[in-house]
Parts: C-alpha cells; sequence; structure tokens
C-alpha cells in the first residue's frame, strides 16, 4: 500500500506541475484551456471553472494533457492555441519542461535549508584490480571535485561519474580526511564498463565508500518474524551462514531465494545452529527473516549535514538544477552513442522502487527523490521527437524559419514515428525493469 501511493503521489504531482506549466502559459498568452488533465482513460473526477476548463482526473496517472482551443466552433479565434505567434506557442510548449525544471529548484531549496544528514565521500576501501586500484587512490581520501565539479555527497559523486561514461578519464580531487594536501587521481575510464542495473558506478569503478560498520550482532528480531519462530535472539552473534563465513550481503541474497537458510550463531558462548525458512513481505513483495543489524556507526568526523541559509540554499538548488540537467543530458547522449548500454534505462518499476525507498528513508529524501525525477521529466520532454514537447517546438523552429507550417501530412507521419519510437522505449524500460526486479 505504501509502494503504490508513494509512486501514484509522485507521478501525479509532477504530471500536473508539468501541465500547470502548459496551462499557466496558454492563459497567459490568451488560449482558452478546454480540458486540463491528470491521466488517461476513464473520468474519475471532474469539476468545470467558471472560465469553462475542465478540471479532469482519470484513471491511468502514467502522464496528462492540457487540451486547448484549436478549430472548435463556437469560440473567437483570439483564443485558439493555432492562431497565435510562433514565439507564444513557443512559450506555450517549454513552459511544461520549465515547470519541472522550477519544481526540482524549489524542492531542492527546500532540502537545504532544512539540511541533509549525509555522509562524506571518503573512500573506505579501495577493491584490488580495479580502475581506481590502478590509479592508486587510497583509502581515507575524501572526494571533493569530480573533474572540477564540486561534490559533498556520495550521490553527488555517483552522479558526477555517471555523467563521464564514454569519456577517455576522469580526475577526482581531494585530500586525506582531515588532512590539508590537495592530492589528484586521474582514472583510466577508456575500458569501463557500466551497467547501472546491476552496480552503482562506485563498485564498478573500484570504490567501497567509508560506512557505518555493520557488525555480525543481531540487533532486533522482529514479533512474529521467521527468524522468532526459528528460536533466533538480540545479541545472537552470527557465524556462518550455509556453512559459509557469515557477511549481512550474503544473508540477503541467500534469504531472497526462499529456501530455508542455516545459520550458526554463537550466544553465551556456545555454539548452536537454527534453520530459518524466509517468508513472504507483503510489504515489501520480498523474502525477509525479521532481524536488523548492529552497527558501529561512524565518528563526526565523516559525516556532514548539508543545511544552508535561505539564500544559500536557494545557489545551492540552482547549481544542483544545473548540473543534473547536465548530467541528464550526457547519460541520454551516451545511451545514443552506444557508451553507455541501454540495459541502464529504468522505467515505472524503477522508479516505484526508488520512491518506496526515498519514501521509507523520510520525507527530505523523498522530495529530493521528487527533484531528481522532476528533472529528468523535464529533459525527457525535450527530446526532439513528436509527441514530446522537444518535438512540438522543432516544428515550430521550422515554422519559424519557413514562414510556414509544415503540411499536415508531414506532421502525421513525424507523430507516428515518434509514437513508435517513444513505445519501443517504454517497453523497452519496463522489459529491463522486470528482469531486474
Amino acid at each position: 500500500m505504501m509502494a503504490t501511493f508513494a509512486f501514484l503521489f509522485l507521478i501525479c504531482v509532477l504530471v500536473a506541475v508539468h501541465e500547470y506549466g502548459h496551462f499557466l502559459a496558454a492563459r497567459i498568452c490568451g488560449v482558452r484551456v478546454l480540458r486540463f488533465s491528470i491521466g488517461f482513460g476513464k473520468v474519475l473526477w471532474k469539476r468545470v471553472d467558471k472560465k469553462g476548463t475542465e478540471w479532469v482526473v482519470s484513471l491511468i496517472p502514467l502522464g496528462g494533457y492540457v487540451k486547448m482551443l484549436n478549430d472548435e466552433e463556437g469560440f473567437s479565434d483570439s483564443e485558439r492555441y493555432d492562431t497565435k505567434t510562433v514565439w507564444q506557442r513557443m512559450l506555450i510548449i517549454l513552459a511544461g519542461p520549465v515547470a519541472n525544471f522550477i519544481f526540482a529548484i524549489f524542492a531542492y531549496w527546500a532540502v537545504f535549508i532544512s539540511g541533509v544528514p549525509t555522509l562524506k565521500p571518503v573512500v573506505g576501501e579501495v577493491i584490488p584490480n580495479t580502475i581506481v586500484a590502478q590509479a592508486k587512490v587510497p583509502s581515507e581520501f575524501e572526494i571533493k571535485e569530480v573533474n572540477g565539479i564540486n561534490v559533498q555527497s556520495w550521490e553527488e559523486v555517483a552522479l558526477a561519474l555517471i555523467g563521464n561514461v564514454g569519456s577517455s578519464q576522469v580526475t577526482l580531487s581531494g585530500n586525506i580526511i582531515e588532512q590539508h594536501y590537495l592530492q589528484n587521481f586521474t582514472l583510466d575510464l577508456s575500458h569501463w564498463v557500466f551497467n547501472g542495473n546491476k552496480e552503482n558506478p562506485l563498485t564498478s569503478l573500484g570504490i567501497r565508500p567509508k560506512a557505518s560498520v555493520v557488525e555480525p550482532i543481531i540487533k532486533t528480531v522482529v514479533k512474529d518474524s521467521a527468524a522468532e519462530q526459528a528460536g533466533l535472539k538480540e545479541g545472537d552473534k552470527i557465524l556462518q551462514i550455509n556453512q559459509s563465513p557469515f557477511d549481512w550481503r550474503n544473508l540477503v541474497k541467500e534469504v531472497q531465494k526462499g529456501d530455508s537458510v542455516q545459520l550458526q550463531i554463537e550466544r553465551n558462548q556456545q555454539i548452536l545452529q537454527f534453520d530459518v525458512q524466509p517468508l513472504k513481505s507483503a510489504k515489501e513483495a520480498r523474502y525477509v527473516i525479521g532481524i536488523a543489524p548492529k552497527y558501529q556507526l561512524l565518528s563526526e568526523k565523516y559525516r556532514t549535514n548539508l543545511k544552508y541559509d535561505i539564500i544559500t540554499s536557494l545557489w545551492k538548488s540552482l547549481e544542483k538544477v544545473t548540473t543534473l540537467i547536465h548530467t541528464v543530458i550526457q547519460f541520454i547522449g551516451n545511451l545514443i552513442t552506444g557508451d553507455l548500454s541501454l540495459n541502464n534505462m529504468g522505467g515505472p518499476i524503477a522508479m516505484a522502487k526508488g520512491a518506496v525507498a526515498s519514501a521509507e528513508t523520510g520525507l527530505i529524501y523523498y522530495l529530493s527523490f521528487m527533484a531528481l525525477i522532476s528533472v529528468n521529466l523535464g529533459v525527457m520532454n525535450l527530446f526532439p521527437i513528436l509527441p514530446l514537447d522537444g518535438g512540438q517546438f522543432i516544428l515550430l523552429s521550422i515554422e519559424a524559419i519557413r514562414g510556414k507550417q509544415i503540411s499536415l501530412y508531414l506532421q502525421q507521419k513525424f507523430q507516428q514515428i515518434g509514437m513508435l519510437f517513444v513505445m519501443v522505449l517504454m517497453v523497452f524500460a519496463l522489459y529491463n525493469d522486470l528482469i531486474h526486479f
């Protein structure tokens, strides 16, 4: 239930923001708006305002539209979209993506004013025989810049690295934690193959971030869980899983198989064996056994709080959105050139998982995720194919140059080709979601 609500709320808000941009620009330009719809298909709710606009919520929330007056009878020609100047129509078309960018700016503004506790991007461990190991990046190295771009968290480091997929090299600048001697390390990316659905860019390059130490000790046993039913108790130290040395990541992998898991436990200096049968969680749609580990938190020198005053927060949010726009454009460019595999594309399931994970972490993280998706939505809508806003803008640009519209026949052909292309991308993204679900 939580997953569905988090996903639908995110989609509905961002669609409403995008379409309201079109709506507001249309009203400013004197265009009559006949319908403002969130979703497609069967109408679930409808209201008509004093200007005659229908406000509609429909059954399928994966999108929306603003229907403007064109050639309908009974209205003044001055209120028609197609009678407006090219520049007015360009403004109306661009207003949707711009609204998404403005939403992201204000969302990040609120995030930075509230403050985001996070870990500094300090290298905890360098994985042997990797790109980072070859560059001789030391552990305890705090990354301050990626190719000259200032970074303050692992999220920003990861985004900066993804933006450099396809580049021949990237430079990490920073210093050993609590030291002031600046060092630069150049990573050779000429042979870097990155698949975002299977790994993150950090581990792919050879970085394990400095993080809280997860001890092999059970801190919490959930009531009526598989672990409680098997006899596990808080304070138990896990020594082995299925007769192999214990590791929390391996435990998660074994539990997800759904088969009985054999755990060797140390309790009161005694070695005990337990067989735990994982249970399917209705909330998380995956297998769980109902235990939580004990953490050894990092000291203050490894932590920071990204919190600023009102003016600085606004500047930081502008900087953040600008960087994200650049990163998304680079990402799309790398997909087109083949420098990045199409397997890195995600669809609604990936978005839903991200929405749930961020919502469970807290409101600030959920708002930050909404801002990230809003930027993606804005950039994707500027892609120069019909029926996206970018495709409409290209047609208007051609009209501005030629002094007249291209033929209706060509417009329809471009629309058909564009729709086919968008549908193929959506199916492919959904396929990626399903095989990695």
